[in-house]
């Protein structure tokens, strides 16, 4: 079965969260009630499956069309080698007040839920109030007695790195790596395909349920790695149009960051397709059998037989593809 490419738009997933807020409005995106802390943009997930809005595959499923046109759209390398689905997920984040502090396991790690990956990821700022900041790893030295002490102790911010943000910053955080989004951010997010996260810390704070929300201290002890796992920061401003500026890289994805003024001509990779996170600006994307209108907060999964395309307008992208 095969299927004539062109940009998959997707209709998000929005997950409410107690740390969410209303700030994914500013995209022009339909919020439900609530406290919004994350949108799904493009997910194939159990706790996530984001459906097709535009062209001839629209209502479809993003798993659907993995099982119906499989590599002919993904790539020979668009899967998980581990669970068979689309192996990223692409997130916009509004942290109206702080996330846990929390780390992430590797694929390896053995207590991983079944089905489920490790969760390598990556973020970049969008925007950002004027004294915000994120907690990103440890302090230095801070070894797995120490920080078990510090969590019995109630002290446990003390061994936590704050890091100040700025709308353009790029934060790479691989498995392991301790990390927390505070108030005043809002973030694109690429990631493993994954929904596994282990808190060591929430403020105390009840839930939406009222509830105080449940801590996994003992597994984020197990996979912190405490000698780092090669997190790295950059600040992405000062690039020139029709360049691409390599964000991040791990072996599950490649982020670049591009600036469009006016036309750009580009292609997808024959083995991999490509993502789109549209970060600020509008204009449209164009390939062999049509053009698609694009604006700040879209993200579109450019199919590995797509080929040639065209970006045009006054925009900044990230462009994600696997390596």
């Amino acid at each position: 079965m095969s299927a004539a490419p062109y940009p998959l738009q997707f209709k998000p997933e929005m997950k409410e969260r107690i740390w969410g807020g209303r700030a994914l409005e500013q995209f022009g995106l339909a919020l439900p009630e609530g406290s919004i802390g994350e949108g799904w943009m493009i997910g194939d997930h159990p706790n996530g499956t984001t459906k097709v809005i535009n062209g001839e595959l629209a209502g479809k499923g993003l798993d659907e069309i993995r099982e119906l046109y499989g590599a002919e759209l993904f790539g020979s390398k668009g899967f998980s080698a581990k669970t068979g689905r689309f192996p990223l997920l692409i997130k916009l984040l509004d942290c109206n007040d702080d996330l846990s502090v929390q780390v992430h396991p590797t694929d390896s790690y053995e207590k991983l839920p079944a089905g489920e990956l490790g969760k390598t990821e990556m973020w970049y700022i969008l925007d950002a109030k004027p004294d915000a900041k994120i907690i990103y790893g440890l302090r230095e030295g801070v070894d797995h007695s120490e920080l078990e002490a510090a969590i019995n102790e109630g002290r446990i911010m003390e061994c936590l790195q704050e890091v100040p943000v700025k709308a353009g910053d790029a934060f790479y955080i691989p498995a392991g790596t301790v990390h927390a989004l505070c108030a005043g951010v809002v973030v694109a997010e690429i990631q493993q395909n994954s929904d596994t996260t282990y808190r060591l810390y929430d403020y105390n704070r009840p839930g939406l349920d009222g509830q105080l929300r449940e801590l996994h201290v003992e597994d984020s002890l197990n996979v912190i790695a405490y000698e780092g796992a090669g997190a790295s920061r950059m600040e992405t401003g000062g690039i020139s149009a029709g360049e691409w500026l390599e964000i991040a890289r791990s072996p599950y994805f490649i982020v670049e960051k591009g600036i469009v003024d006016g036309p750009w001509s580009l292609s997808t990779p024959q083995d991999s397709f490509v993502i789109l996170v549209i970060a600020s600006g509008e204009g449209a994307v164009k390939w062999q059998n049509g053009s698609q209108t694009i604006k700040a907060g879209e993200c579109f999964l450019l199919p590995a037989s797509l080929g040639e395309y065209e970006l045009d307008g006054q925009l900044t992208v990230l462009r994600s593809q696997l390596p």
